[in-house]
């Protein structure tokens, strides 16, 4: 049976393109037959991406089948994957974000997490001297996947390894790395033909804080005032969105990618106490600038406070 390969819901650059690296090495290095595939539509970004690179969007599924070999890349969330997850047989996590727990697996697996911005700076490492066989197209969703995570080396989480591998790659590549990025980075701010829910779920993960559940959404523009001027519409979508996933609250952040700070929305009373009680902000009205802020999982997720 072909082992799928994918990462998390609302899949992002990173999301789209781990699955499309890993099934590569696994089919063309280790010999297994695999396959990538999303949990959803992927974001503007992910889309510039696979049209860029002339890669083949990969297959969406809904869930998987008792049995089914999968790899897990870029989440170990259970929150984030199908609901039938641990029916699957899980062969290996590759991630780089905070263990979660409640993945069940048949046998002993392959598991590496490492506190680096990206999985495909991790899968870089991990395929070693095969890099040399890999062809440009997935190198360059590798570079993509590294500077979308790391936004460009602006975002608090890029570690060394993060920036000297997207450089070997971009020269590899042929690739300037600043141009590079402006068209990946107005891609991902083009958010004009999705509805608010949409944007809402867009980039977004689960957390429960202090027994709240919030669904945390972020958007990364260099056009904040392209989301910003639907700031009405989006805190009144958010209640449905909320109800609808089972969550209390939505809490959405705008990342502006070239000011290094964060619009968070504050549509009530819980918004605003977790605001102040987070970040240390003062509340006036139905929006608040938190400078330095770009990191959901460094800077946001940490300090949640309720």
């Amino acid at each position: 049976m072909t082992t799928l390969v994918f990462g998390h819901k609302s899949p992002d650059t990173d999301s789209t393109g781990s699955p499309i690296i890993w099934s590569w090495y696994l089919n063309e290095v280790m010999g297994i037959d695999a396959s990538p595939a999303l949990l959803g539509e992927p974001n503007t970004e992910a889309l510039f991406m696979l049209d860029h690179w002339k890669l083949d969007k990969p297959q969406i599924i809904d869930g998987v089948q008792a049995g089914q070999p999968v790899v897990i890349v870029d989440t170990n969330n259970p929150a984030e994957l199908p609901e039938d997850i641990n029916q699957a047989e899980i062969k290996a996590i590759i991630d780089h974000h905070l263990l979660v727990g409640g993945l069940e697996t048949k046998t002993p697996i392959h598991i590496v997490m490492e506190p680096v911005a990206c999985t495909a700076t991790i899968m870089h490492k991990l395929i070693g001297e095969n890099m040399s066989r890999m062809p440009e197209n997935v190198k360059g969703a590798m570079l993509t996947c590294i500077l979308s995570d790391t936004l460009e080396f602006r975002s608090p989480t890029t570690t060394p390894e993060d920036q000297t591998i997207a450089q070997s790659l971009a020269k590899e590549l042929g690739v300037e790395i600043s141009d590079y990025a402006a068209q990946m980075f107005a891609a991902k701010s083009d958010v004009s033909s999705f509805s608010e829910a949409e944007l809402l779920r867009m980039d977004s993960k689960e957390y429960e804080v202090g027994g709240m559940q919030f669904r945390v959404s972020v958007l990364e523009t260099t056009s904040p005032a392209s989301v910003l001027n639907r700031k009405d519409a989006l805190m009144a979508a958010m209640p449905g969105v909320a109800a609808q996933d089972g969550a209390d609250q939505v809490l959405l952040f705008v990342v502006d990618i070239l000011n290094e700070e964060a619009t968070m929305l504050i549509p009530n009373a819980l918004s605003k106490s977790v605001a102040e009680k987070s970040f240390g902000a003062t509340v006036d009205g139905d929006t608040v600038v938190l400078p330095g802020i770009m990191s959901r999982k460094k800077q946001i997720i940490p300090n949640l406070k309720v």
